[in-house]
């Protein structure tokens, strides 16, 4: 029974549908069949979308982000020409704004002339701990950012990550040692992993292994940290192109918080 009314009558033999039933399926099946037609003819128009897309993204965001919202575009836009530039978020920001990319996929925290961009951030990142197994701070659930004084530490100069750490520990007393500065995170992986130190980077780019299949500890720290904010950039006032359009609401649906 649905909203008071009877769809079946049961009998000896089993269920045999009745008057109001079988009218209330067939606008079940005229919906369902509505439907699927409204899928098709949208499937069909994007298939057969074409043009071409002008995208920058930053190192950081194309090796953790930017796969998932590329896949989902092409199946969407397969027809669409797509040419990517990897740079620095400030490069960038010089070629949305002097129009020679459509849309950047970047750290949205970085992006400084808001006058002249859009902005839209999909993901926020908080910084966390990065520890080796066994490390006696990894005993407890959340560290204080004072108990890292002293304390060997891993920097990756990334985009705004190096500047991020280093405000971080600015304040503390007795300053973390920087035992190694690297471009690279499987680096900071491994070398955490192995005991050459800690980390303190954003839970977007943490994976529980080095690549020589060490196990590397995750914690909260206490404190006000600051966020890693990855999102959307493209030229405030200026037409968007139906494949940047695509794009942004493509990736407005495929990016989940981290």
């Amino acid at each position: 029974m649905i909203w008071g009314v009877l769809l079946f009558d049961r009998q000896a033999r089993g269920l045999l549908i009745t008057h109001k039933g079988s009218a209330f399926l067939r606008h079940a099946r005229q919906i369902l069949a509505d439907v699927a037609t409204a899928r098709t003819a949208f499937r069909d128009e994007a298939e057969t979308a074409t043009g071409r897309l002008s995208l920058g993204v930053t190192s950081l965001v194309a090796g953790y982000v930017l796969s998932d919202i590329l896949s989902r575009f092409r199946r969407a836009f397969p027809q669409v020409e797509l040419n990517v530039i990897e740079d620095n978020g400030e490069y960038l920001q010089h070629l949305l704004i002097g129009g020679e990319l459509d849309v950047a996929v970047l750290l949205t925290s970085s992006v400084r002339d808001r006058m002249a961009l859009q902005v839209e951030t999909l993901l926020v990142s908080p910084y966390r701990l990065w520890l080796p197994l066994g490390h006696p701070l990894a005993q407890q659930e959340a560290i204080a950012l004072e108990e890292l004084a002293g304390q060997p530490l891993i920097q990756l100069m990334v985009d705004e990550i190096e500047e991020s750490t280093r405000r971080l520990t600015a304040a503390l007393p007795v300053k973390p040692e920087v035992a190694f500065r690297t471009r690279s995170v499987e680096a900071v992986r491994s070398l955490v992993a192995t005991g050459a130190g800690l980390a303190i980077l954003p839970s977007l780019v943490y994976r529980p292994w080095s690549l020589e299949g060490d196990r590397i500890e995750i914690r909260d720290v206490s404190g006000d940290l600051p966020t890693v904010q990855v999102g959307l950039a493209w030229r405030r006032g200026a037409p968007l192109s139906p494949p940047a359009l695509n794009f942004i609401r493509s990736a407005q649906s495929s990016v989940p918080n981290r």
